[in-house]
């Protein structure tokens, strides 16, 4: 799917990336989508009133009946300081062209049916100094890793600008040099997109993501194998970063579609995590 062209200041025009999965992964009406996710925070786990302020989410990706709660339960952990974070840096995995490296957007914007996020271009322009980093519109044209997460940032937030990466074949190395270049302070959130377990039967993916969860927290990337988590290499990159910056990795919500809105014959594994 191509950019839309529209009006920006001064009457010059910016290049947007229109939606490409309204409609299918969550409602394509901003008022359908509204209440979506305010049923996604009604079946979220609810923040402790202690809990810490995250600086990195990792959250799943799949439809909203599947696993809107779960994001929700991670999202819940930001609203205390929606009006403090400025920029969002969010990472999710290529599904449908070939990357090597991370992949960021030409556009100036993107759209949801809630509206228009901006593009960071100034911290763009840091990361594309980074390696491994390139503009690559075809990674981004139908991409439903990062867009199924607007929807919930443009809800739980005030305004912020965005700077999205669809990550390939990337390495742990490549990753964390990118998220250390545009880490900033508590003006920048830190997202990380992606699913656990995919199609095992409901017991054996309920222990398989126990497992992957485990080593999330423990903040052990090699631990964190390929097949655990379709977004494993910009997660390997985060954990290699929380290692090194010494922060905690705390598991707020893990569920599978068995849980949601599916059956348990083949099922998709969901978990939501902060660091702080």
């Amino acid at each position: 799917m191509s950019a839309a062209a529209g009006p920006g200041r001064g009457g010059s025009s910016v290049a947007v990336r229109p939606p490409a999965v309204a409609g299918s992964f969550y409602p394509g009406t901003a008022d359908a989508l509204g209440s979506a996710i305010l049923e996604a925070f009604a079946d979220a786990v609810e923040p402790a009133t202690d809990a810490a302020v995250p600086k990195a989410l990792v959250v799943p990706h799949a439809g909203y009946v599947y696993s809107g709660a779960i994001a929700a339960s991670a999202y819940a952990r930001i609203a205390p300081v929606r009006s403090t974070i400025r920029r969002v840096v969010l990472l999710g995995p290529s599904h449908r062209v070939y990357v090597r490296g991370l992949a960021v957007p030409s556009v100036d914007a993107f759209r949801t049916p809630l509206g228009i996020v901006p593009i960071d271009t100034d911290a763009r322009t840091t990361a594309l100094r980074s390696p491994g980093v390139r503009i690559d519109d075809r990674a981004h044209a139908a991409e439903h890793s990062l867009e199924v997460q607007l929807p919930f940032l443009q809800h739980v937030l005030d305004d912020f600008a965005l700077l999205p990466f669809s990550v390939g074949d990337a390495t742990m190395d490549e990753v964390a040099a990118v998220l250390d270049a545009c880490w900033g302070g508590p003006e920048t959130l830190v997202v990380i997109s992606t699913d656990l377990s995919h199609y095992h039967r409901y017991e054996e993916a309920t222990r398989l993501d126990a497992r992957t969860a485990a080593a999330i927290v423990a903040r052990r990337p090699g631990a964190v194998h390929d097949h655990d988590a379709c977004g494993a290499h910009p997660l390997r990159g985060l954990l290699q970063v929380a290692n090194e910056r010494g922060l905690s990795v705390e598991q707020i919500d893990l569920r599978n579609s068995g849980d949601t809105a599916g059956d348990r014959h083949r099922v998709v594994g969901y978990g939501a995590f902060a660091a702080s």
